[in-house]
């Protein structure tokens, strides 16, 4: 049977690709260890990874099973650098800081790349990725950004695409311009996941399924986290729920801001040579973006619906087919095999949060929608401030996240309301 996850609607393509999921124990009594992570996304079992090779005792729980979160359900692209490209991010952090930031992001992407080589994960990694402005406006923020990244930040991997260049690569006019960077790519998130798992525990983290943690106390200098069958004391813990902290740290839910998005995946585009003929992922210029890939088996993963609710829609692929029909008129009647959802972590400037909620205890998460080599990268960082090795992860902290207004009760509906204004204006 077909394990459905409780915390996320549908059943992704991932998981029906991957039948053969490894199922893990949960925590049933009380441990002690140095380090306790909450959150068996990318972030957490990389800190669990990297603390187990130093001989550090950790255990992980996880509220459901491995890949239930965004890690496992994601639209699989890389990205480069931050969030925020650097002709926006330079103005307000100034060049040094900036830099520091974007050099981080490459230092993750070639950490991704290499922890997947070494430890035989076939993450199905396809390179390429195309940014591409659904309004003709955006071009000269496009050509400034290409002569900012090779000038500036010595990246030599983008060009400028012009209408027809990127029509050609798209297979799709309904874009305006775009930016082609040939240094970065796409791959399966689950079998990433999968593989971070079977690492983690390889190096000795204690690593636990479907033992959600109920709350956190700091008291007499350690940490105790409540789960539904067992207690953990830790001297140190880390958050790493992203966008599924729900009530547990107050600090993590007035920062990070889950919204929902949904993906749909086709069958195999064997009669459509003329879609995405180089296999780029793509990511557009709209507030609420449309993402989409071909997989290694030449199916259309599409995203780009989002809600800003708890809720989900009842027919996912009924309003993903709607968006793909607009790019693709020929594939109006494609079948969709799979159609799923999830959550993602906001913040309000979009820059990831990372900041000591109590004492001894961190929390990492909104990514913002580029989290898949940023997550982690951020456990990694998390491991090696720990061990006093490196103080990389500053980067990370010492960024000004503001809460979002409102408090607990004002602040969904003012996200809702200020996000729709955005979605809006994406069709102006």
């Amino acid at each position: 049977m077909t394990w459905q996850s409780p915390i996320a609607p549908g059943v992704s393509w991932y998981q029906e690709s991957v039948p053969d999921r490894p199922i893990y124990d949960s925590l049933d009594g009380s441990i002690s260890v140095d380090v306790a992570i909450i959150g068996g996304g990318y972030t957490g079992l990389q800190a669990a990874y990297n603390l187990a090779k130093r001989g550090v005792a950790v255990v992980l729980i996880e509220g459901g099973r491995f890949g239930d979160g965004a890690s496992g359900r994601n639209g699989g692209q890389l990205g480069t650098g931050q969030r925020a490209w650097p002709d926006e991010l330079e103005p307000e952090l100034g060049y040094a800081r900036s830099r520091a930031l974007f050099d981080m992001a490459e230092n993750a992407k070639r950490y991704l790349l290499e922890f997947a080589e070494t430890h035989a994960i076939d993450m199905e990694y396809l390179p390429g990725q195309l940014n591409v402005a659904h309004k003709r406006g955006y071009e000269a923020h496009y050509r400034r950004s290409v002569e900012m990244l090779t000038t500036r930040y010595d990246y030599p991997h983008v060009s400028f695409m012009d209408r027809a260049e990127t029509a050609e690569r798209l297979g799709s006019t309904s874009y305006y311009c775009g930016v082609r960077d040939t240094g970065t790519g796409h791959i399966h998130p689950l079998k990433l996941l999968i593989g971070l798992a079977r690492a983690a525990a390889d190096a000795g983290a204690r690593i636990l399924e479907m033992t959600p943690a109920k709350s956190i106390t700091h008291t007499g200098g350690r940490t105790l986290i409540e789960t539904p069958r067992g207690t953990i004391t830790a001297d140190r813990v880390l958050i790493g729920t992203n966008a599924y902290i729900g009530n547990l740290e107050q600090q993590t839910a007035a920062h990070v801001m889950p919204i929902r998005s949904f993906i749909a995946a086709t069958v195999p585009l064997d009669n459509f040579p003329q879609v995405l003929p180089g296999s780029e992922a793509v990511a557009d210029s709209r507030f609420v973006v449309r993402y989409f890939r071909k997989s290694r088996d030449g199916r259309l993963l599409f995203g780009g619906r989002e809600a800003y609710t708890a809720d989900s829609p009842r027919d996912i692929s009924r309003h993903i087919r709607k968006q793909i029909a607009e790019l693709y008129p020929a594939l109006r009647d494609i079948d969709i095999t799979h159609a799923w959802g999830g959550s993602v972590g906001i913040t309000l400037p979009r820059k990831p949060f990372a900041r000591e909620v109590m004492p001894g205890v961190t929390s990492i998460a909104g990514y913002s929608g580029h989290g898949v080599m940023l997550s982690n990268y951020a456990g990694k960082m998390y491991a090696d401030a720990i061990a006093g090795n490196s103080s990389e992860l500053d980067l990370l902290t010492e960024l000004k996240i503001p809460p979002f207004p409102g408090g607990r009760r004002l602040r969904s509906p003012l996200l809702f309301l200020a996000l729709s204004w955005f979605a809006l204006r994406d069709r102006f």
